[in-house]
């Protein structure tokens, strides 16, 4: 392998664009130059374009972690995944600070109630993340005692696994910053034309078995 290093010209390069900024901050820059300079510097937006991109490069989550997911979780913040490099790494211990609430791992009937309360008290605006298959569907312990995340509370986005990888769940949480920032890429029932495929409608039995939970139809999404 040969590394060549070759030397950036234009006004593309860094260091000329910093020398200009330098030197428009001492008045040496006029005319066309000054023009040039300003063309390229400013970015016009609105601000509601504004304030969906702070938020969606700024997200809180809740140190709340539920079973093996939350392993898989915790390592997001480690130097393999970094998910520093898109302001997310701020774990919050309080849900007065959070603004993103990853359910990882298996919910049980009786802890639904508890998960649905720390929602609850999170800040509007706030979004979840239901990640790997308990907490989605359920998983290997499809019986009475466990209950999906979207039967009790909203699920911006479902992260499947068992468990599913750091890598994975980093996908997960940039799916959602794309949500939140107005530009929402295709979803697999809109890619491969399956609306209206859903487990779950509106017509179902709304008897359940379980407390404290949503009947089928009135659900987040399936």
């Amino acid at each position: 392998m040969e590394i060549v290093r070759r030397e950036k010209t234009g006004t593309d390069d860094f260091k000329v664009r910093q020398r200009r900024a330098q030197q428009m901050l001492r008045g040496e820059l006029e005319g066309d130059e000054l023009e040039q300079h300003v063309r390229e510097s400013l970015i016009t937006t609105t601000l509601d374009k504004a304030v969906e991109w702070g938020r969606g490069n700024s997200l809180f989550p809740m140190t709340f972690g539920l079973a093996c997911c939350a392993i898989e979780m915790m390592s997001i913040v480690a130097a393999r995944v970094d998910v520093a490099r898109f302001g997310f790494e701020a774990f919050r211990a309080t849900p007065r600070q959070a603004d993103l609430l990853i359910i990882s791992g298996r919910v049980s009937i009786k802890m639904a109630p508890v998960v649905r309360r720390i929602y609850d008290q999170m800040l509007e605006p706030k979004y979840s993340i239901a990640m790997g298959a308990c907490s989605s569907s359920m998983g290997v312990f499809n019986n009475y005692a466990i209950v999906p995340a979207d039967k009790f509370m909203p699920v911006d986005v479902h992260v499947p696994g068992c468990p599913p990888r750091p890598e994975a769940l980093m996908h997960g949480i940039l799916k959602l910053r794309s949500m939140i920032q107005d530009d929402p890429s295709l979803g697999w029932r809109e890619r491969y034309n399956a609306v209206g495929t859903e487990e779950l409608v509106p017509d179902a039995p709304t008897d359940s078995p379980a407390i404290n939970v949503y009947p089928p139809g009135d659900t987040a999404g399936a």
